[in-house]
């Protein structure tokens, strides 16, 4: 493992979506980066939704995406740890990307330090939100008895369903949530129960689709990475200063 170097974050890249930047040239932005940052990287985080849906039956993995997963595997390879989060978007991993491509998986939140900075990682979906209706939907998206049932459809059923579930979603239909403020949005109230037991100096999420750096009075700073559906934004650790950045 490299011990010099940038620390690197990227959530939403949504590969595969029909919606915002063309699917085929979204991919090829989100290598381009990955070539870029490589030769100064220590580490590299994706938190959730890279992938627009992603189902993995036993034998098959979903079409597509060979540009990116290639050049995951090479990262990997030359020794620098990508870690790899599930979003709501593509909960359902199993082996595959940590096997063949070297990922660190990660299906939570997860605790970590850089330079004696304590910083709190994570996706986002359902962390401090009040939304019953959206709270019972994860329920069943994780549920593992009806995962189970979901993975004996074909795979040209299965994956159809899912891709014509994400088009009809807010985000296939190109809405995106303005930022609501302190107190109503979710991921800021959940970073602030966060804070009432542990020392956090960096939060940093996706799920938000927004690009936003915001400090509470505690002296936590929030990050939102955005999305690479329109922005190609991303946030970099270089030791001292955490900054959010635009590729291209």
């Amino acid at each position: 493992m490299k011990k010099a170097g940038k620390i690197y974050f990227a959530s939403d890249f949504h590969l595969g979506l029909k919606a915002g930047s063309p699917p085929a040239e979204r991919e090829k932005k989100v290598v381009r980066w990955l070539d870029t940052i490589t030769s100064d990287a220590r580490e590299i985080y994706l938190l959730g939704d890279i992938f627009d849906f992603w189902w993995e039956y036993k034998l098959v993995v979903p079409r597509g995406f060979t540009r990116f997963l290639g050049t995951v595997a090479e990262i990997t390879d030359s020794g620098i740890p990508v870690h790899f989060f599930t979003g709501n978007h593509d909960m359902w991993t199993s082996n595959y990307l940590s096997e063949e491509c070297g990922v660190d998986l990660h299906t939570g939140p997860v605790n970590t330090s850089f330079d004696k900075k304590r910083f709190h990682l994570a996706h986002g979906e359902g962390l401090g939100t009040t939304n019953t209706g959206y709270k019972i939907l994860l329920s069943i998206f994780r549920n593992k008895p009806l995962r189970v049932l979901f993975s004996t459809l074909h795979p040209r059923i299965g994956v159809g369903i899912g891709h014509k579930w994400s088009l009809s979603s807010r985000l296939g239909k190109g809405i995106t949530k303005e930022f609501m403020g302190e107190e109503k949005e979710a991921l800021i109230i959940y970073a602030k129960s966060i804070l009432e037991y542990q020392d956090i100096d960096y939060f940093i999420f996706g799920h938000r689709h927004i690009v936003l750096s915001y400090r509470l009075e505690q002296g936590a700073e929030i990050i939102f990475l955005g999305d690479w559906l329109k922005n190609g934004s991303y946030a970099e650790w270089d030791g001292n200063e955490l900054t959010l950045k635009l590729f291209d």
